[in-house]
């Protein structure tokens, strides 16, 4: 056989296994996205209707919650695809076929890895900014205008600025705006000493310059001893080197998990000289925020060596394995992350140490496979034996 007839036959052979296996997958998002959408519309048809909303409100909530659904269900759709396509063309003998025309199990599952690749693209542009935001977007659309009004607003917050030696007393503002009510603002030295301090009725910041603008204002000097030794009253002051932002002062009351990949960099940029303890979950959700995606590619490595089985029961034994496997990630990923926002291992560690584990454990299936060695779920046959005897 020549070169160029074994390679028309392997791309051949590639559009087959894509057009499979693309079939079952968007079955697979499809049917999990109906289910959850039929769910979710029995959950929340009394709060439409109590809250008035409109048709196009409705769409516009559900349109915010998708990418977190899609985050979530793409390993799953994943998984269920490549156990249900590999298997059905195992029991055809489908497989045996393409090995025996000299194709090897890593050439047969190429096309199937390079779409868990660009899966983990579309993940990942979906984990980075919208899937974060959905729980936000939630409340904002279903809690009604009233509440959200309500929950945007925050009283009586205390922002100290250790790098700049500053502290922040705020009266009320609301999250997302560059309005503050009632401010009070302490300039203080190396040694804590209050140096001059700012009282002002409104201020304002200005994006576009980077500067705050501070209306009704009282300016008081001070000296070492805590004495007063200047006053000034301006109706308006703009002042051009203090380096704090509305997302930082309201950073006090987010939450790591629903930041941004953006707003998370922000934050422990902005926030660097907090403790520790206070920057653990930032640090480790902005490992995850990245690492989450690549779990797509290691339920390829794990199921696609374990969907090809040359009989009945080994396909079986198979798929129980790809799912014990699954199931046991999705349980390590949760321990981890919950040790990284306790501090207790590195946020590196806690967010791409289940991958990497499963990816070894794929990628050694993989090798088992490809050399017609028995693997994980044969032995998971001999072992179900040994327990019934």
């Amino acid at each position: 056989m020549s070169l160029t007839h074994l390679a028309s036959i392997v791309k051949l052979l590639d559009r087959y296994v894509i057009r499979n296996f693309l079939q079952v997958y968007l079955y697979c998002i499809v049917g999990f996205v109906s289910i959850w959408l039929i769910f979710d519309i029995s959950d929340n048809i009394s709060t439409f209707i109590d809250s008035h909303l409109s048709l196009t409100r409705i769409v516009h909530y559900y349109l915010s919650q998708l990418p977190q659904i899609l985050v979530i269900l793409l390993p799953v759709s994943l998984l269920l695809a490549l156990l249900f396509c590999l298997g059905r063309m195992s029991r055809a003998n489908e497989i045996v076929s393409m090995l025996t025309a000299g194709v090897s199990v890593p050439r047969v599952l190429l096309p199937l890895i390079l779409i868990g690749l660009l899966t983990v693209a579309g993940s990942a542009a979906l984990n980075y900014a919208l899937a974060p935001h959905a729980d936000l977007a939630r409340r904002a659309i279903t809690g009604g205008e009233q509440r959200a009004r309500r929950e945007s607003q925050i009283d009586g917050q205390i922002f100290r600025n250790r790098t700049d030696d500053r502290t922040w007393f705020i009266q009320t503002f609301r999250r997302g705006q560059n309005v503050f009510n009632n401010i009070q603002v302490l300039q203080q030295d190396e040694h804590d000493n209050i140096v001059t301090n700012y009282l002002a009725g409104r201020a304002l910041f200005r994006p576009e310059t980077k500067t705050w603008e501070l209306e009704n204002v009282k300016v008081v000097n001070y000296d070492r001893a805590g004495n007063i030794t200047h006053e000034e009253l301006h109706p308006s002051l703009v002042i051009k080197d203090w380096s704090e932002t509305p997302f930082r002062l309201s950073s006090a009351n987010v939450r790591a998990e629903s930041l941004s990949v953006t707003e998370l960099r922000d934050y422990l940029r902005y926030n660097s000289d907090f403790p520790q303890t206070i920057l653990a979950p930032f640090k480790t959700h902005l490992q995850y925020r990245l690492a989450l995606p690549w779990t797509c590619f290691v339920v390829v490595l794990m199921a696609a060596p374990l969907g090809i089985g040359f009989s009945r029961r080994g396909v079986l034994s198979s798929v129980a394995a790809s799912i014990i496997l699954v199931f046991s990630m999705n349980f390590l990923t949760h321990l981890f992350l919950a040790l990284g926002e306790g501090a207790r291992i590195p946020s590196w560690a806690a967010a791409w140490t289940p991958n990497m584990m499963f990816a070894v454990i794929g990628l050694y299936l993989l090798y088992l496979r490809s050399t017609n060695r028995d693997g994980l779920g044969f032995n998971l046959i001999r072992l179900r034996r040994r327990v019934s005897r």
